[in-house]
């Protein structure tokens, strides 16, 4: 299985079994990472650290602080895919890390941005994985 990501207009193939993201938190401006693993034809969130909370940051009773970061293991079902929506209140887009190598995904307010697992990553893979109703946002 590849992870597939489309962004900017273009798909891009990866094999990875995890990758990370992290971003600037709109309103507390604060920094957000999560790990991610891809589990058969999923992706499960494992892992998700904040350095604070306050505003939209809801964290969990077994969050624990350490290193200067709230710490905590999500408790959501794996997804058939992920979806980062590019509000422009942020100071940037997501910091995405997959084996070694990191880049910047919608960077621009209003570029979408699509994350999934499929044998082929290409437009019509693309396609039916906005059909499924599996979801998350910034």
């Amino acid at each position: 299985m590849s992870l597939c990501i489309a962004s900017a207009g273009s798909i891009m193939t990866l094999l990875a079994g995890s990758f990370s993201l992290s971003w600037t938190h709109s309103v507390e401006k604060n920094t957000w990472m999560e790990r991610w693993q891809v589990e058969g034809d999923r992706l499960a969130l494992v892992w998700a650290s904040v350095e604070g909370s306050g505003a939209g940051i809801d964290l969990p009773q077994d969050a624990v602080w350490e290193d200067g970061r709230w710490t905590y293991r999500p408790s959501l079902p794996p997804l058939t895919r992920l979806n980062l929506a590019a509000s422009g209140a942020t100071v940037g887009g997501w910091q995405f890390c997959a084996g070694g190598n990191c880049q910047e995904l919608g960077a621009r307010a209003g570029e979408a941005v699509s994350i999934w697992v499929a044998d082929v990553c290409n437009p019509a893979a693309e396609r039916d994985a906005h059909r499924l109703p599996d979801t998350a946002a910034q």
